[in-house]
């Protein structure tokens, strides 16, 4: 696989795009993250002519589009339950036939859904953690010993439906299991138990440029602490990131999986694909996609798009772009 090459930008005209809703905010656990994402776009796209206003969660979209002030909406919600990365706002705007930035219903919904995601990855022959599933109700506790037990530790401990690291639990051995078992227990979702793949962290971006995929160079994650939380994602400024984070035939390799992960998973327009590297033998496994990145000033995409020479304001409007045109959501 050659560097990555990007076609030129379709349209320079902003009045192409109509008016524009920013979708942020919303009603998930991810509230806050997309807020600070939602301003970062509504100013780079305001900044390039762009006629965009901001909105706060799905029912004032309805309320937006239903008086007739929306031609197409950037979703920058995140999560589910009131975000926008789980169908339901997709799903609405396809039956209002309103353009909306990023994957379709299906594609939204299953990567939402870790394990159905890689479920579906294992069918396509791509490399994954082994897991087990969590039911909700029963004994999280005893399910969650058992589930690790069947794994080996170490594993994390995750839900199956949120992100940003929300309610993500490293267990070393038996005896981290308490706190992971306490929030198991008021948690109303489905669990799992996954694997711990003693290595690296990365993650690759993908931009669609109005004919393909493209795989953006991936970037190693290094936090100072001993693993990538939410203070390390969205505080700390202490963690570095190096792009590309690798080299030669395995960034090849890496690329070659984000695409193949998007693609299988139903994905469309721009997102991220998350990894791990094994230290030892250097193999790669999928952890997630996240169809609606963040965007804030610590977040990956728009880093690994400037290394391609395109700013922030010109990766917004290339994600606005998918909107217009053969392949676009209506």
């Amino acid at each position: 696989m050659n560097a990555p090459v990007l076609a030129p930008p379709r349209f320079t005209d902003p009045t192409v795009f109509g008016r524009v809703a920013v979708l942020m905010g919303g009603t998930s656990s991810e509230r806050e993250v997309s807020l600070d994402s939602g301003r970062n776009v509504l100013e780079a796209l305001r900044s390039r002519g762009v006629d965009a206003f901001a909105v706060d969660g799905i029912p004032a979209l309805l309320e937006a589009i239903g008086a007739g002030r929306v031609d197409r909406v950037f979703n920058i919600l995140h999560g589910n339950r009131g975000g926008g990365e789980d169908g339901v706002l997709q799903g609405v705007c396809e039956a209002l036939q309103v353009p909306y930035t990023g994957s379709g219903v299906l594609g939204s919904a299953l990567t939402m859904d870790k394990v159905r995601t890689k479920q579906v990855w294992i069918s396509e022959g791509l490399p994954t953690p082994r897991f087990q599933r969590i039911p909700p109700g029963g004994d999280p506790a005893g399910a969650l010993r058992a589930a690790a037990a069947a794994l080996g530790y170490p594993v994390f401990v995750k839900p199956s439906c949120e992100g940003s690291s929300v309610g993500v639990f490293r267990v070393l051995s038996e005896v981290d299991l308490a706190p992971a078992a306490e929030f198991a227990a008021g948690y109303p979702g489905e669990l799992l138990a996954e694997q711990m793949i003693q290595g690296e962290e990365l993650t690759v971006g993908i931009l669609f440029d109005g004919t393909t995929h493209v795989a953006l160079p991936s970037i190693h994650i290094v936090p100072a602490g001993e693993w990538y939380d939410y203070q390390a994602k969205y505080h700390a400024d202490d963690t570095r990131y190096l792009c590309p984070g690798l080299e030669g035939a395995a960034e090849d390799e890496i690329r070659r999986l984000a695409s193949a992960a998007f693609v299988s998973a139903g994905c469309h327009g721009w997102g991220r694909v998350d990894f791990m590297r094994d230290r030892a033998t250097g193999a790669l496994y999928l952890l997630e996609v996240n169809t609606a990145p963040g965007m804030t000033s610590h977040s990956l995409v728009p880093k690994a798009a400037a290394k391609l020479g395109i700013d922030y304001p010109s990766l917004c409007w290339r994600v606005l772009e998918a909107t217009v045109g053969e392949g676009a959501h209506r």
